[in-house]
């Protein structure tokens, strides 16, 4: 269903322009793409996508709210998985995507309190405008601490030891669609009707299902995800990485719950101004588009880059072993110690973020305990 707001005159523009490239390339591919396609363009179009232009896209005036920005105790957990890292290989931390920056400062305040910052803390951002943010965010934090800080345009070309944190990383990137006709995943992609309106159409080919789904499996009409690039992006994450872990936390399932029968619509989801819906074909450029994780895609493609897949649980379970619990007793004051409860709450409750959120972790040449895995091992589901 579409989303009815309304848009300012700017945003129109803004949005004219962005269709008008997707139009164009329509046309050039002789009238259709695929939706990977779409959405790369509709999300990181140089100067026209949704990451890539001037939109404010986290908090009260933005599209949505993550993790770090719904309380530092976010951050204050994932220094302590962090901090175990570090101080067994040392290194860096590269953090990819760091929205507002409010991730970096959580994490670096933190360490520098249990006396184990890392040697830097790289960003790699693609969105100028939010690496403008991060800039003016951690530029307030104490100076020993902003110094430590570097922004990346590309994965180093040297892999480094200790850390690299994804966090609602990779539900953004690009996904194609299927839907299931007489027993074929046929291909959907993106056309314009009569009236030069975005819509869906099915493209020549079918689909291949990833290993282990069996397209008899799946009702007719049913419809899914799958991303192509994420073993791509896994394995540069692998070639970027000489000694330590990768963590990666998004909303997600193993794929055998991914792509249950009873869930025919698929998991696309679209955020304009805090209100979720399914229409990737209104506000083009303006809203986020996603879709949830296959989890067993990311620890195949972990193996075949030569990382382990040490840990996997919910979020619940990894700021629970973390000690987010001591963290909220800790707050000496009782109004403040109310509202990290409450945050806690949207971080930590099945109707929050605690259970469709998960985590995994990949590492290597790392053979260490991960403390935020102690609680709970779901990697048998995978």
């Amino acid at each position: 269903m579409a989303l009815e707001l309304t848009l300012t005159a700017d945003e129109r523009a803004h949005e004219a322009r962005v269709l008008e490239a997707v139009r164009a390339r329509i046309a050039e591919a002789r009238g259709a793409i695929s939706f990977a396609e779409f959405m790369g363009l509709a999300l990181y179009a140089p100067g026209l996508g949704y990451y890539s232009a001037g939109a404010r896209k986290f908090g009260a005036g933005g599209d949505f709210t993550t993790a770090p920005e719904i309380s530092p105790l976010f951050g204050r957990c994932l220094a302590r998985q962090c901090r175990d890292v570090l101080v067994a290989t040392g290194g860096s931390i590269l953090e990819f995507g760091a929205g507002t920056g409010a991730l970096a400062a959580s994490l670096l305040a933190t360490l520098a309190a249990l006396d184990a910052l890392p040697e830097r803390y790289f960003i790699l951002e693609v969105s100028a405008d939010l690496r403008a943010r991060q800039e003016e965010h951690l530029a307030r934090l104490a100076a020993p601490l902003a110094a430590r800080v570097v922004w990346l345009d590309r994965l180093p070309a040297t892999p480094l030891a200790g850390v690299l944190l994804a966090n609602e990383v990779l539900d953004a990137l690009p996904c194609e669609r299927f839907v299931m006709r007489a027993g074929r995943a046929r291909r959907l992609g993106v056309g314009v009707d009569a009236g030069g309106t975005l819509c869906e159409v099915e493209l020549a080919g079918d689909i291949v299902l990833p290993a282990g789904l069996a397209a008899d499996a799946l009702p007719e009409a049913y419809r899914g995800e799958l991303c192509p690039s994420l073993a791509a992006w896994i394995a540069s994450l692998g070639a970027s990485l000489d000694r330590g872990l990768v963590l990666a936390i998004d909303y997600g399932l193993p794929r055998a719950a991914l792509y249950h029968a009873g869930r025919t619509s698929g998991t696309l989801q679209c955020h304009f101004r805090h209100r979720a819906h399914g229409d990737p074909f209104v506000n083009v450029g303006l809203q986020d588009i996603t879709a949830w994780v296959d989890f067993t895609a990311v620890a195949e493609a972990a193996v075949d880059a030569g990382l382990e897949v040490a840990g996997f649980s919910t979020q619940a379970a990894l700021l629970l072993a973390l000690g987010i619990e001591r963290d909220v007793a800790s707050e000496a004051d009782g109004p403040a110690r109310y509202a990290r409860a409450c945050e806690a709450r949207q971080l930590l409750l099945p109707t929050g973020m605690g259970e469709t959120f998960r985590a995994i972790a990949l590492t290597r040449a790392f053979d260490e305990p991960l403390s935020g895995f102690a609680l709970q091992d779901l990697r048998r589901q995978l």
